[in-house]
């Protein structure tokens, strides 16, 4: 422990130590340490074992992703999102989405507890067709995926809805509604996409918190439904 010379000290006497108080840097630096989320039941009574289960958030290029990971996440959400260059043009469309300064280049992670014992933990996928490689990877022991859809560029989550058709995983869609686009009932959506009246069609705003747990919970719920235990 620090200490330092107390003030004020009669002349030929001992000098009295006390001990010091933390500097202000210090402080800060000790506060980085504490705690921020709110622990969970299954964190504090070891007796509970969670059940942990992996979604997948995929889709098109500037559809939500990361909005709805960052929007739901009950921890600090992992993301590694990097500055857009003019080295992009030719690659990435930014018509719709004319604001978007940063892409994901790698996924994005975060993680809800649902009814108390569920834990989802959430990998979000990058949208741009040179990084589809880390898919297979990202999608390796996953109960369901949420594909994403921008209802002015329905085409972009083509390649999701076909990826997770030909891996046999569990889908939804949810078609994240941005403001000024035009709404869309889900029997239209289903019918553009071709999606199969087994498949759950959603519409949702990503920014919502309550939006994206329903359907997350609408996920869980297809995904027992399509694979019984």
């Amino acid at each position: 422990m620090d200490f330092a010379v107390s003030e004020g000290v009669a002349e030929g006497s001992a000098p009295a130590f006390v001990p010091s108080q933390p500097s202000r840097p210090a402080a800060a630096a000790a506060s980085l340490f504490e705690p921020e989320e709110q622990l969970q039941a299954w964190q504090t009574d070891h007796t509970r074992a969670p059940i942990a289960t992996k979604i997948v958030v995929a889709g098109g290029f500037g559809v939500g992703k990361t909005t709805l990971v960052t929007a739901v996440s009950e921890i600090q959400p992992l993301q590694t999102e990097a500055l857009m260059t003019t080295a992009s043009e030719d690659t990435d469309d930014l018509t719709a989405t004319p604001d978007k300064t940063t892409t994901t280049v790698a996924m994005d992670f975060g993680r809800i507890t649902l009814d108390d014992d569920l834990v989802l933990y959430l990998f979000g996928t990058p949208g741009q067709q040179r990084f589809w490689f880390m898919w297979d990877d990202l999608v390796r022991g996953a109960i369901g995926a949420v594909v994403l859809a921008d209802t002015r560029r329905l085409p972009d989550c083509f390649p999701a809805l076909d990826y997770f058709e030909s891996c046999g995983l569990p889908y939804v869609v949810a078609v994240n509604h941005f403001d000024g686009s035009d709404e869309f009932a889900a029997d239209d959506v289903r019918e553009a996409l071709t999606v199969p009246p087994h498949i759950p069609v959603l519409i949702m705003d990503a920014r919502r918190r309550i939006s994206v747990v329903e359907t997350l919970l609408a996920l869980v719920g297809h995904a027992l439904d399509a694979t019984p235990v």
